[in-house]
């Protein structure tokens, strides 16, 4: 017994230094950000300006992989059983991050348990559109031309699940009313038939959105965020009109649970003084995103937060996906 406690003691000090010592070297090779969605969409994007910057930061190759399906799950699963070193990381997306845990009876994967939060790369917000035809110009006009047409006005989602589809829910909710959901299968779809008059409102992601708006062709009533984008000031936030409301999409870097702790603070430091540097910031700032500063903890708070908020909205919306 005697000799237990200075072996231990031993062993816990290399374990230790050996832990120092790979923070201080990493990284050592290239790191792989699988992004869980097809490519061209904003998430790929972000992880690409990223991705640029930190190769410059490091010397090492960031390498962006595209792993879509299942609503994001796919890519999600791959990374969550990767070796927790640090080299294969997560672009992670609302879906499959935070609400996906809410919609799905069973999931290979914990959001909370099996990945270790690193960084909020993107807040994005989305914009309440109506075509030019629905004549409402704010969303307290939405609100009572739908309460004076109950069950006969239509809004589009990008598919059951997606969070303009709980942005809505929570509008009906919040408004009391009942517009009725038409699920698309993707976001383009759905701009499509909005641009066409088929559907009457529809919250849509900003860079897609904007160009229409600025034409004349859509118009936006209002940002589903806390307070109003930079990259849009004259919209409105619907929370100007309903107490509350902040529903955005975000993108974020996550890494396999286990990921040594240096590592995870190392990688924040540097995606968070990447995503603030006066040379990115302004390619984010024209997709919509806007950065943050927040470090690896208040991002597993904000995360927590973030699957608590869809777990109310999926449970008092009844919304489910088929």
């Amino acid at each position: 017994m005697q000799c237990t406690r200075p072996r231990t003691m031993a062993i816990l000090a290399v374990s230790l230094f050996a832990a120092s010592a790979s923070a201080q070297t990493f990284p050592g090779k290239p790191i792989r950000i699988v992004v869980p969605y097809p490519p061209g969409g904003s998430g790929t994007i972000i992880a690409r300006i990223l991705g640029d910057r930190l190769t410059q930061a490091w010397g090492q190759q960031i390498l962006v992989d595209s792993r879509p399906g299942a609503s994001g799950m796919i890519g999600a699963e791959l990374v969550a059983k990767s070796a927790p070193d640090g080299y294969t990381l997560l672009a992670g997306y609302t879906s499959e991050v935070a609400i996906n845990v809410s919609l799905f009876k069973k999931m290979a994967y914990d959001p909370l348990k099996d990945f270790v939060p690193i960084a909020l790369t993107g807040i994005v917000p989305m914009v309440l559109l109506v075509h030019p035809s629905v004549p409402v110009k704010s969303v307290k006009e939405l609100i009572g031309l739908a309460q004076r047409s109950p069950g006969g006005m239509t809004y589009a989602s990008a598919g059951a699940g997606s969070p303009a589809h709980l942005a809505h829910e929570l509008l009906n909710r919040s408004g009391k009313v009942a517009m009725v959901h038409v699920p698309y299968k993707g976001a383009a779809p759905a701009l499509v038939d909005l641009l066409g008059g088929h559907v009457f409102t529809y919250f849509s992601g900003m860079p897609p959105a904007m160009p229409h708006v600025r034409a004349g062709k859509l118009r936006g009533l209002a940002v589903s965020t806390a307070q109003r984008s930079q990259a849009a000031p004259e919209i409105p936030a619907v929370a100007e009109s309903i107490s509350g409301f902040d529903v955005p999409t975000w993108f974020s870097l996550l890494a396999p649970a286990g990921t040594p702790r240096d590592i995870v603070l190392k990688l924040n430091a540097e995606a968070v003084k990447s995503l603030n540097d006066p040379a990115v910031k302004p390619k984010l700032a024209a997709l919509g995103a806007e950065t943050s500063s927040m470090g690896a903890d208040e991002f597993a708070a904000f995360l927590g937060r973030e699957v608590e908020k869809y777990a109310r909205i999926v449970k008092e919306s009844g919304a489910r996906v088929e």
